[in-house]
């Protein structure tokens, strides 16, 4: 298993039982220097491993572009990690012809919501003769944090600054607020429906301030964020006067009232991949409190799937769409997927 190639040695003897309660002091004791082509040349000759899979835990292009050597040897990879079918189109479509043509597998369902079924659902639906139309949804558990917390008169940077405290932002919150990790992900999907995109194909709504991504230090980006709470606060202002028009009828007449009094609106931060228009893209949307994706709580993700078997009531998958431990899943359940195609005993 690959996990971090570049911030420690990760090479242990492969033939050694690893005591999973001290696995780091292990690494800096008896690890060696990451070396790919060393690692690869001893998995693959070694005849004793009837089969070998490789789990790659990094967000590492330089191991994803060792994907299609991998598989060329006849090494299984499962994978996490979204650079490799996010990246160059050309390189993505060398890598799913080589899978075609050979015996060797490569799985990547925690690509898109961690532990959630949504690669394999896609699949299911393609494979089945369905014909995708449109996918959409809340993509990042941690926008998923912050717009479903930002509301009443919490500031945005108030609900920024408790997301990164309770773990949910990267180190620097400008890696979620930029949106590329959903682009990647509507990618990712537009993909599997037969889409032949660019990951700059996909516009992408940033919610970092122009000012504040060229900043050094995130910590300096938390401090200049709150100087931006009055554009964000006007947004969400926006959405809730946004809502339906409330009509009363006074003496048979009917009169308008304020619209925000009925059904005010709420901001999501969606992923879309239009199948009809062969397009995608990443923004800020306004959704009625009705809409399955006003209603989600924490940092949970949610996918809605229009297909010509699911028109007029989308397939939806919703749950925790981020963290160690459904990702984990995620990845253990394609290796027990690899065991079955194998002939593991089901």
């Amino acid at each position: 298993m690959l996990l971090k190639p570049r911030a420690y040695p990760i090479g242990l003897d492969m033939h050694q039982e690893i005591d999973l309660s001290n696995w780091r002091e292990l690494v800096k004791d008896k690890g060696e220097v990451a070396d790919l082509e060393k690692f690869t040349q001893h998995v693959h000759v070694n005849h004793f491993i009837p089969n070998t899979v490789l789990v790659d835990c990094t967000a590492d292009s330089s191991v994803a572009s060792c994907y299609h050597d991998w598989l060329r040897r006849g090494i299984h990879v499962i994978t996490p990690n979204k650079k490799a079918n996010s990246g160059p189109l050309d390189q993505y479509l060398k890598l799913r012809a080589l899978q075609r043509q050979s015996y060797t597998h490569y799985f990547y369902e925690a690509t898109v919501g961690a532990g959630l079924p949504i690669v394999s659902t896609l699949r299911g639906l393609l494979e089945t003769g369905d014909k995708i139309l449109r996918i959409e949804g809340i993509f990042s558990g941690t926008l998923s944090y912050i717009f479903n917390n930002f509301i009443g008169t919490r500031s945005f940077s108030d609900v920024v600054a408790e997301a990164k405290q309770a773990g949910y932002t990267e180190p620097d919150p400008r890696d979620d607020l930029s949106g590329t990790d959903v682009a990647r992900k509507v990618i990712i999907l537009a993909r599997e429906s037969g889409l032949k995109l660019e990951l700059s194909d996909i516009p992408v709504q940033s919610l970092v301030p122009q000012p504040l991504r060229a900043i050094a230090s995130a910590e300096e980006f938390m401090q200049q964020l709150p100087k931006f709470d009055n554009e964000m606060a006007r947004v969400r202002q926006e959405a809730e006067d946004a809502g339906d028009v409330n009509v009363v009828c006074l003496n048979s007449q009917p009169v308008s009232i304020l619209s925000a009094v009925c059904n005010p609106k709420v901001l999501r931060y969606v992923g879309v991949v239009d199948a009809v228009s062969e397009e995608g893209r990443v923004e800020l949307q306004r959704y009625k409190k009705d809409h399955p994706f006003a209603q989600l709580s924490g940092s949970d993700n949610i996918i809605a799937f229009t297909t010509t078997r699911y028109k007029e009531q989308p397939l939806i998958v919703r749950g925790p769409g981020a963290g160690a431990q459904v990702t984990a899943g995620g990845i253990f359940s394609d290796i027990l997927r690899l065991a079955s195609y194998l002939g593991a005993p089901s």
